[in-house]
Order: structure tokens, then sequence, then C-alpha cells
């Protein structure tokens, strides 16, 4: 399991890591997205600090196993958050936030059943 793990966490941090990298430098493809689900501008900063965060939470979770519990349960909250945010905004363009949540929960029990 914990192999599973390293892989999961691995991919799913560089994914978390380039999305930060895009909100911090505020690409036009990010902001425009962020713009039509509502997200006021002022965010950005928390939530690319947020994925950032998660992704050297998942990254340390290979030598802590709970911080890689606690790492895992935030960006598995926070895409949760995203699948909301593009529902209540009526945009069904979710698949990317959707499936970032499925990655988040399946690195979540694997660190769980690793641990």
């Amino acid at each position: 399991m914990f192999i599973g793990y390293a892989v999961v966490a691995a991919l799913l941090a560089f994914a978390l890591s380039a999305s930060a990298f895009l909100t911090f430098t505020r690409n036009p493809q990010i902001t425009g997205n962020m713009t039509k689900l509502g997200v006021p501008e002022s965010w950005l900063p928390w939530l690319a600090t947020a994925k950032a965060a998660g992704a050297i939470g998942l990254l340390a979770g290979l030598a802590v196993a709970p911080l890689g519990v606690a790492a895992a349960t935030g960006v598995t909250l926070y895409f949760l958050g995203a699948v909301i945010t593009h529902v209540r905004a009526k945009d069904y363009e979710m698949a990317p936030a959707v499936v970032l949540t499925l990655i988040s929960a399946a690195a979540l029990l694997l660190r769980i059943a690793s641990a």
C-alpha cells in the first residue's frame, strides 16, 4: 500500500505544485475560470498557498504518516469545495476537479492503509 501512496502522492503533489504556480502567477486561464465561478481575486493567493501546502504535506507524508493523512484530508476537502463551487455556479465543466477529488481520496485511503 505504501508504494501506491508514494506514486499517487507524488503525482498529486506535482499537479498541485503546477496549479499553485499558475495561480500565484495569475495565469489568464486560471483567473478567467475563477472569475467565471465567482471566486474573488483576493482569494487567489490563499488558494495557491493551500495547494502548495498540500503538495508539501503529501510528500512529507511519505516519512510522517499522520502528516500524509492530514495533507490528503485537506486536499480532498479542497477539491470537494472546488466541485461544490462549480455546481453552485452552474458550471458543469468540472471533470478536473472531480478527478482530483477522487485522486486525493485515493491518496488518503492508501496512506491510512499503509500506516
